[in-house]
């Protein structure tokens, strides 16, 4: 689990879709579909619950797993965050204002 796969999870539970979630993000297809396969075998309960086909309940969803795992790493992140305090401000002078274009 890290920062980008937390954006995924939230941006397939605020878009319902896996390919929508993808492109909010600026992501290919087949890079968000192995994200999620990735996810979805790498702990004891799938995270992304996917129905395919027509009708009201196509789409994608959280699981309750899914959310659980979301939420305790939003919760270590804040908890990251708070202990790191000021050290973080080390970084500030490293950085670029803008990133460089991709190459």
């Amino acid at each position: 689990m890290g920062p980008g796969k937390a954006a995924l999870l939230e941006a397939i539970d605020r878009e319902g879709s896996i390919s929508a979630a993808g492109r909010a993000l600026g992501m290919s297809y087949r890079r968000t579909w192995l994200l999620v396969d990735s996810m979805n075998r790498c702990w004891t309960d799938k995270l992304v619950d996917t129905t395919p086909g027509g009708g009201t309940n196509k789409g994608a969803r959280l699981t309750d797993c899914g959310r659980k795992v979301l939420s305790a790493w939003r919760a270590l992140e804040k908890d990251l965050l708070a202990a790191a305090g000021s050290q973080l401000d080390r970084f500030a002078p490293l950085m670029r204002d803008m990133p460089l274009p991709p190459s």
